[in-house]
């Protein structure tokens, strides 16, 4: 059975559980990247389902462009081909072309995120 994570940092993040079963996809609940990081040396998701904040100022050690960027460096080693899906607040949707230059983001979805445009996203199982 295929594996998403849910990288779930602030509580505008929806719960798609219900989808994730529905589509034939195990799902990983992950409250932290430090969680998720861990979490892809043991088990590497087919999927990627995160929230996208941009690192304004020195939040993120001035380096990173947003919370995602360590973690997704991490998936590059543990699970390269994971299908990364970005859920992105309208504010912050002007930054995320700058992670997209980091790294491949397949999806970005804006809030509110419906679940049939999250479920076109996923697609079918790998």
């Amino acid at each position: 059975m295929p594996l998403v994570y849910s990288l779930i940092e602030s509580p505008s993040h929806p719960d798609f559980s219900r989808l994730y079963r529905q589509l034939g996809y195990e799902h990983v609940c992950l409250t932290s990247a430090r969680k998720a990081m861990s979490e892809l040396k043991k088990r590497p998701p087919d999927v990627v389902v995160a929230e996208f904040f941009y690192g304004y100022g020195n939040n993120y050690a001035g380096v990173n462009v947003s919370n995602l960027d360590v973690f997704l460096h991490s998936l590059r080693k543990y699970a390269p081909d994971a299908k990364v899906i970005v859920l992105v607040s309208k504010a912050e949707l002007p930054h995320v072309d700058k992670l997209r230059e980091l790294f491949d983001i397949r999806v970005v979805l804006p809030h509110p995120v419906k679940e049939a445009l999250l479920a076109q996203a996923l697609g079918e199982p790998n």
